[in-house]
């Protein structure tokens, strides 16, 4: 979306986007495309949340867990198949069209806020 001046930082910010840690993460054989059941702590203000990632193709489930990750905490849930996504985990498509997942390079606490 193009910024124009009703669209600034303060839109912007309205999208609440936190660091996580996967503590852990199960395979989800049932959803239409191959997705990973994550478990995420967003710290104490958050708390866990859970998500629905399709990043089967560069990540195993055991690599997930003690990754720290991005995710949007403030959309509404949205019902995968059988699982409740409380939280959108974030990630970028590489060159062959796999999810690599959005985190920070170095430590963060859990549930610090992109600024």
């Amino acid at each position: 979306m193009p910024l124009t001046p009703e669209t600034d930082f303060d839109t912007f910010m309205q999208v609440d986007i936190r660091t996580g840690t996967i503590i852990e993460a199960e395979p989800y054989p049932e959803a239409r495309k191959p997705a990973i059941k994550l478990h995420i702590d967003f710290g104490g203000e958050i708390g866990m949340k859970r998500s629905s990632a399709q990043i089967t193709e560069l990540y195993s489930p055991d690599a997930l867990i003690g990754k720290q990750i991005a995710a949007v905490v403030n959309f509404p849930p949205r019902q995968i198949g059988k699982f409740m996504s409380e939280v959108l985990t974030l990630g970028f498509h590489n060159a062959d069209g796999a999810v690599v997942l959005f985190s920070p390079d170095s430590p963060t606490p859990n549930g610090s806020r992109l600024l």
